[in-house]
């Protein structure tokens, strides 16, 4: 227990990072998980497809793969750099990457289940008036499609919170890679480490699973 006090600064480092990684990605996963969902909800093929394949693709590829890939084949062998100077700027960023195309595929399908609650003729109705493809989705399907989906949205941000320590595989001192170094610092303290960080995920993700909870209840859709 000594080990965990001691190092209490760097354990509360380890989870602010992963706080930054899980918020980052959070917010470019839903950004890009919602222009997914609407490709594939598009009435052009070519838009519908490649939605699609990159669905698929995504949803089917190991989270580590994908990580893996960002810090080697796009720092390493494509040379993609966010920081010249410092590493760690770039391993955040990299895995940043990683994160959000991942999350962003489930993202995706969330949504789209959310579109398909909404009755296809309120969609009719608004093509009637004159709106387009996109006004329908932005205006009339979109805002529906949300409250729907509200809490498998929040059981998808408490996955990406786990998900973060996947970044220790490129090297980000997440709480995972933290945790791991302490293991080798303190090798009689295992155990009470393992505790302190599983409290310390506890601690982030509970309050999101209550707050979503709460959210989907409050604006859920009367049928």
């Amino acid at each position: 227990m000594e080990a965990v006090v001691d190092e209490l600064p760097v354990i509360l480092q380890a989870f602010w990072l992963t706080v930054k990684l899980t918020v980052v990605s959070g917010v470019i996963s839903l950004v890009w998980g919602t222009v997914l969902a609407a490709m594939r909800v598009s009435p052009l093929p070519v838009l519908r497809g490649a939605g699609t394949v990159y669905v698929n693709i995504l949803r089917n590829t190991p989270l580590t793969l994908v990580i893996v890939f960002c810090g080697l084949g796009l720092g390493t062998v494509m040379d993609v750099q966010f920081s010249a100077d410092d590493l760690s700027v770039d391993n955040f960023w990299l895995s940043t990457i990683g994160l959000s195309a991942y999350t962003s595929a489930f993202v995706c399908e969330v949504l789209r289940s959310g579109i398909n609650t909404v009755p296809i003729g309120q969609a009719e109705a608004a093509r009637s008036i004159g709106l387009t493809f996109p006004q329908t989705l932005r205006l009339v399907v979109l805002p529906q499609a949300v409250r729907a989906v509200v809490a498998p949205l929040g059981s998808l941000l408490i996955a990406l919170t786990k998900n973060t320590t996947v970044a220790a595989a490129i090297g980000v001192a997440e709480a995972a890679l933290r945790m791991k170094n302490l293991f080798d610092a303190h090798g009689s303290d295992i155990i009470p480490i393992f505790l302190g960080f599983a409290v310390g995920f506890l601690v982030l993700t509970l309050p999101v699973g209550l707050l979503f909870g709460w959210l989907a209840r409050r604006v859920a859709v009367a049928r």
